[in-house]
């Protein structure tokens, strides 16, 4: 298979806190990795250094073979090739949600608003949210405007897609109808690296799972071994805060 992200000995401080230490990582073109561990860990950290958010102390982050960390002069240009998706949504509340999604792709990537909104509308309609198109974010749902904030990311082509606790902040009833949409791109064969706590979730839907303690890797397996056998007693306690026993 054809590695379109690497990351070599990759290390992150916040002043003399260690969040992410040594992480080496190849991720292959189509390839869904789900990134599980406790709060704290350094999941979310990892997503933004990939996506050049966060400067790093170590290493390198490689995207088609370009480096992606700050301060390298092709960061916007390999930024562009990497969508992320937030729990907060981030969408622009003064904005409709067709604006939302075609503002990115007009502004950054020079294209015509008639193809922009052409595009935006069958993603739009993917998503099922083509008739809010002149709807405001108040105007929607947690999980609809998830779904704009997954639209807007699209919107860009990027060829890797990272999603960060993109349900953390939504009720029950409003997870399911997010997790489809991803669901969806995994049968597209979209590279992606998803951050959750829904351990049902990543069964279904990971090619791989990495598990983070203290911020390193010290699991990284096929999907089955880690929820039947976990290699690590830290996994096996992690994975058993989410049984319960009446």
């Amino acid at each position: 298979m054809e590695s379109v992200l690497k990351i070599e000995h990759m290390s992150k401080k916040f002043d003399d806190l260690i969040v992410l230490e040594d992480i080496n990582l190849s991720i292959d073109k189509g390839e869904v990795v789900v990134i599980v561990g406790s709060s704290g860990c350094g999941k979310s950290t990892l997503l933004r250094c990939i996506n050049g958010l966060e400067d790093i102390d170590e290493g390198q982050v490689l995207l088609d073979g370009e480096t992606v960390n700050p301060g390298n002069r092709n960061l916007t240009k390999s930024r562009e090739k990497i969508g992320m998706v937030f729990q907060s949504y981030d969408l622009f509340p003064h904005k409709t949600i067709l604006e939302n999604a075609i503002l990115a792709p007009m502004k950054v990537q020079k294209r015509s608003r008639k193809d922009a909104v052409e595009e935006a509308m069958r993603l739009l309609d993917r998503v099922g949210l083509a008739e809010r198109k002149d709807s405001y974010p108040r105007q929607l749902s947690g999980g609809q405007k998830q779904r704009v904030a997954i639209v807007r990311a699209l919107m860009m082509d990027p060829e890797v897609l990272l999603f960060d606790e993109v349900t953390a902040a939504l009720d029950p009833e409003m997870v399911r109808e997010v997790l489809d949409v991803i669901l969806d791109l995994a049968k597209q064969k979209r590279t992606m690296l998803i951050v959750t706590h829904e351990m049902s979730f990543a069964k279904a839907i990971a090619d791989r799972i990495l598990f983070l303690d203290d911020g390193r890797i010290i699991e990284d397996s096929d999907p089955k071994e880690f929820f039947t056998s976990p290699a690590t007693e830290r996994a096996k306690r992690f994975l058993r805060t989410f049984e319960y026993e009446k």
